[in-house]
């Protein structure tokens, strides 16, 4: 925004603290004359020097508080000029990191020293905001890359199995075109989860009362023939528990969470049982499946977008883009909610996610 030249904040608090001892002076100086030479006798007719009066007093008097107020002003403005400096130099701290950080230079902090005030406050919320925003930044950048990794191999795979076909005309074109087909079905389902991370992240949907209960059957009845394929059980309980959220996103989570339960059953013939119900303001909902133990430290990059965890892998016709329990996790974020994992002690996973009710 362009904005016409004005005077510096160090000028104004210095111009506001010569001026306050000015008034400040003056005011004493009136109190003087008001309270002092107003009851001293008029006697400028008689022996001057013999007794005190009024004329001698003010001859005397006024070229004294003229160099007074001369003296308070000279002394405000310099006084005023050096003490806006101590006060401001935090602010200027303040300024440069801004500065540096609006010309792309997130890295740097203020680390301001001293006892606690405002300035050293918003120092400290300032190198925070920076801390977040770089942290931001970095995964957008990470996830930028991690997509276009991931995008770039079913593209590469159609381009080579086109290269194939027209090249060698007696290959086999159904195999081809399964192959091609399996590709792009694969590159179509990695943007479509890229979209709708990107929706939930963002947060700009409709909200709506949701029972999880219901979305929870409806995601089972849709993943069941799954189940039977693998051999699992698929166990739905539990009572209401409504919340207040998009219908859509909310039935994506619950079908991702159920979907990973399902295929990361290993060995199959395992159970998937999910769970709905409401303590106080909270709706609650568990997912927990058996399967493999999970070693402690891979649970919390299970929510990284594209971090697939060696217990985790799947060779089968399932094979995921990588972003299931990224976009759970973007979904409850989105909601106001809270997403735990923690491993069984038999083997599995167990899923919490707790939102608000309406």
């Amino acid at each position: 925004m362009d904005r016409r030249p004005g005077l510096s904040t160090r000028l104004k608090l210095t111009l506001s603290y010569a001026g306050f001892l000015a008034v400040a002076g003056a005011l004493l100086l009136a109190v003087v004359w008001m309270f002092l030479l107003r009851y001293v006798p008029d006697n400028s007719q008689g022996l001057l020097g013999i007794s005190p009066n009024r004329y001698l007093l003010v001859r005397t008097f006024a070229p004294a508080a003229a160099v007074a107020m001369a003296f308070l002003l000279v002394f405000g403005l310099v006084g005023g000029w050096i003490l806006a400096g101590r006060m401001l130099a935090p602010l200027t701290q303040i300024t440069d990191a801004a500065r540096m950080a609006g010309n792309g230079s997130l890295s740097h902090r203020i680390r301001m020293k001293g006892r606690k005030d405002e300035f050293r406050e918003l120092s400290d919320v300032f190198d925070s905001m920076l801390e977040q925003l770089e942290s931001h930044v970095a995964e957008q950048r990470r996830f930028a890359a991690n997509a276009s990794h991931e995008l770039r191999t079913p593209l590469a795979i159609s381009r080579t199995l086109l290269d194939v076909a027209r090249k060698d005309p007696t290959r086999d074109r159904g195999e081809l075109i399964e192959r091609l087909h399996a590709a792009n079905t694969r590159a179509v389902d990695l943007t479509e989860a890229l979209l709708l991370l990107s929706r939930g992240d963002r947060g700009n949907f409709t909200r709506e009362s949701v029972d999880l209960s219901l979305i929870a059957e409806e995601a089972a009845e849709t993943l069941l023939p799954l189940a039977e394929q693998r051999r699992t059980t698929l166990d739905v309980t539990g009572g209401a528990a409504r919340t207040s959220g998009s219908a859509e996103l909310l039935l994506r989570m619950v079908t991702n969470l159920v979907q990973n339960a399902i295929v990361h059953n290993l060995p199959a013939g395992g159970t998937v049982t999910v769970r709905t119900e409401a303590h106080g303001d909270t709706s609650v909902l568990r997912v927990e499946n058996t399967g493999r133990r999970l070693p402690p430290e891979l649970l919390p990059t299970l929510t990284e977008p594209f971090q697939r965890g060696t217990e985790r892998v799947r060779t089968d016709e399932h094979v995921g883009v990588g972003l299931g329990l990224a976009i759970v996790h973007s979904i409850v974020r989105a909601h106001d909610g809270t997403l735990d994992l923690a491993p069984r002690p038999a083997g599995g996973l167990l899923v919490t996610v707790r939102l608000r009710r309406p």
